[in-house]
């Protein structure tokens, strides 16, 4: 693959041209009022697989989209004094919440993880919304539901993100010593684009946000130039269905464009993009980047990454980050 898609001093100030509903805002409000009229419901139960001496680890439930159980893993040091900051980390794309022993190095930092399953991608969250199941859709989750943003699939999973930060917020009423004033929200690919959601569709409730080669920014050009992953599925979708579904499928997916999001996540942030990323191309991360809605933005650039990103240099450099706001 190429170094980049565009050279990096056009990066630096790329924004991209992407279309923005009208009714984004509205659109939003609405949706998390739905789900918001389930109450949180949050419940933990203590994890029946291997004694893990230095972790404490439940097992997490709560009402996401439309009152759906979403499971999640609350990972946190067993013997340090609390209260613990929180990091609320979302998953790439196709993967769900995995094993505790996956998900320790948040909690060797000092943090309380809570590691967020993907609903109809993770093992344990499924995704039972009758409304998608009409539409056609090409092969993985990009275009399901994409016929109307009501029914798109990443409409109910960008609420579960925001119901997540709620059930960081409500952990200290279950008796978990956590300081709400230092919810961090994380991720990568995916996950980095759940993050941009997160931090976005819950003002007020979220410290910084830490995003690693986000997914689902700037949609259009994603699917214009990516060279493999999810980015595809559209392509394909797009090819075998009428000329005239294109200006649809992309303006329902303009509702869950990072980019457009960005702008209302007012949070200290750090970023990442991999100059040789044939998944997330470099540009459809800095279309997100430089429309952010905080100043205290940075962005680390690796000119040999792909989609990998920093890698665990990465996540090393959002722990000074951190350190750095005092968030740790």
């Amino acid at each position: 693959m190429p170094l980049t898609d565009l050279p990096l001093d056009v990066l630096r100030e790329y924004r991209g041209d992407v279309s923005e509903p009208a009714d984004l805002d509205a659109f939003w409000a609405g949706s998390l009022a739905l789900a918001r009229g389930h109450d949180l419901a949050v419940e933990l139960t203590d994890h029946d697989g291997p004694a893990l001496p230095a972790l404490s680890v439940h097992d997490v439930r709560f009402a996401g989209w439309n009152g759906d159980r979403i499971a999640a893993w609350l990972i946190r040091p067993a013997h340090l004094p609390g209260p613990l900051p929180v990091a609320v980390e979302f998953i790439g794309y196709s993967g769900g919440r995995g094993l505790p022993l996956d998900r320790t190095a948040w909690a060797a930092a000092g943090f309380a993880l809570l590691v967020v399953d993907t609903r109809g991608q993770g093992t344990d969250t499924p995704d039972p919304d009758p409304d998608a199941s009409g539409g056609q859709w090409a092969r993985g989750f990009m275009t399901k539901g994409v016929e109307d943003p009501a029914t798109y699939f990443y409409r109910r999973a960008y609420v579960d993100c925001a119901r997540a930060v709620d059930v960081a917020h409500a952990l200290p009423s279950l008796g978990v010593d956590v300081d709400t004033s230092r919810v961090v929200v994380r991720g990568g690919s995916q996950g980095g684009a759940f993050t941009i959601a997160a931090a976005a569709l819950s003002p007020g409730r979220v410290a910084a946000a830490l995003v690693d080669v986000p997914f689902l920014c700037h949609v259009r050009r994603g699917a214009q130039v990516a060279g493999d992953g999810p980015y595809l599925e559209v392509v394909d979708y797009l090819r075998r269905h009428s000329p005239e579904k294109v200006e649809r499928t992309f303006a329902t997916m303009a509702y869950v464009d990072g980019a457009n999001l960005a702008s209302r996540a007012n949070v200290p942030t750090l970023f990442s993009a991999a100059l040789m990323d044939p998944v997330c191309p470099p540009s459809t991360v800095f279309a997100a980047f430089n429309r952010w809605g905080h100043e205290d933005r940075q962005i680390d650039v690796w000119e040999f990454g792909d989609h990998g990103g920093g890698l665990g240099w990465q996540t090393q450099r959002q722990l000074r980050f951190l350190d750095r706001l005092g968030l740790r």
